[in-house]
């Protein structure tokens, strides 16, 4: 295989650094993982390396100095994702995700998008009246829906946020828990009350509540209803029955707005019973005004170690699946 030398240009200390990473944490892995040789003469990255390998490490280090030159964080979490883009061919689309803050929240800190898929996803869900973001956990469907809904709300083109999820254990029995059913569910919407507190803040929060302006309900809650003028999002949508999903999609009101997100991979729903999320995901794909956003394993923003957690369990669950068709043969 033969080897190539090739240079990359930092223009600045400042840019060089950020990219180097502390004590060279960044640099070190962008080494390991596309096995090159990298050294720095002045401000000049030089890569050494089979030329794949090389020109790959070339797109990751450009990639990387865009995100610096817009301001944006050039962490270990960044690497590896520019590294996952790079091995797909598909380093460039990294300059997608500077166009722009989703929202800021109450303590002024902007909130962007830190992947491809999340900017496809907020697109999706500005573009259409029903979306759906589908994909593992960690890559901030419900907040960045609840980010949304805020915003919506703020610009007034909404009166409304409408936030549900159903009712369904994860192990756990909620008949053995203490109190009424709101008592019960709010364990099970707690993600939804924390984004909502980061963005408004608990005073703004608790007002809107009180004042119904914010409504937090089990999906049970939604039958019979016609939801106009609100942004309304359906957490855990997994877990609905085909009844329950086409119940809720039709409460869809005038100057409505829907979110729907799920994660395929952990339905809770007793045996026999099939996902109201893979079925609308199915039957609505061609709907106009529809739209459905798959997120995968590289658009998750939590500890990378989640990343390649997700992506384990997905191998097994592909090798189980091939254990099985191959017996049945």
């Amino acid at each position: 295989m033969n080897k190539c030398i090739k240079k990359v240009q930092a223009e600045s200390v400042d840019k060089l650094q950020r990219i180097l990473g502390t004590f060279d944490e960044n640099l070190n892995i962008i080494m390991r993982e596309l096995g090159v040789l990298i050294r720095v003469e002045g401000v000049t990255f030089v890569i050494e390396g089979a030329e794949e390998k090389a020109v790959s490490a070339v797109s990751v280090i450009e990639s990387l100095l865009t995100l610096a030159e817009n301001g944006e964080a050039v962490d270990k979490g960044r690497v590896e994702y520019c590294i996952e883009l790079a091995r797909e061919g598909k380093a460039q689309d990294i300059c997608k995700l500077s166009s722009g803050t989703v929202a800021i929240t109450y303590r002024g800190k902007p909130i962007k998008c830190k992947t491809v898929g999340q900017r496809k996803y907020v697109d999706g869900i500005k573009k259409d009246s029903i979306t759906f973001g589908i994909g593992p956990a960690g890559t901030g469907k419900t907040y960045l829906a609840v980010c949304l809904a805020v915003q919506a709300m703020k610009q007034k083109q909404v009166d409304k946020i409408i936030l549900t999820r159903p009712a369904v254990e994860a192990g756990e029995k909620l008949g053995f828990l203490p109190g009424d059913l709101q008592t019960k569910v709010d364990p099970y919407l707690r993600p939804l009350y924390d984004a909502l507190q980061e963005m408004l803040g608990l005073e703004t929060y608790t007002k809107l509540m009180e004042r119904g302006s914010i409504e937090i309900a089990p999906l049970a809650y939604m039958r019979g209803r016609t939801l106009s003028n609100a942004f309304i999002i359906l957490d855990e949508a997994q877990n609905t029955t085909r009844e329950q999903m086409k119940m809720f999609l039709t409460r869809l009101g005038d100057g409505s707005k829907m979110v729907i997100t799920g994660d395929a991979t952990q339905i809770d729903l007793p045996a026999g019973k099939y996902s109201g999320l893979e079925h609308a995901a199915s039957v609505l794909k061609e709907v106009e005004g529809v739209g459905i956003i798959y997120l995968t394993d590289k658009d998750v923003v939590r500890n990378p170690l989640v990343m390649r957690i997700v992506r384990a369990y997905d191998n097994d669950d592909k090798r189980r699946t091939q254990v099985a068709d191959d017996k049945t043969e």
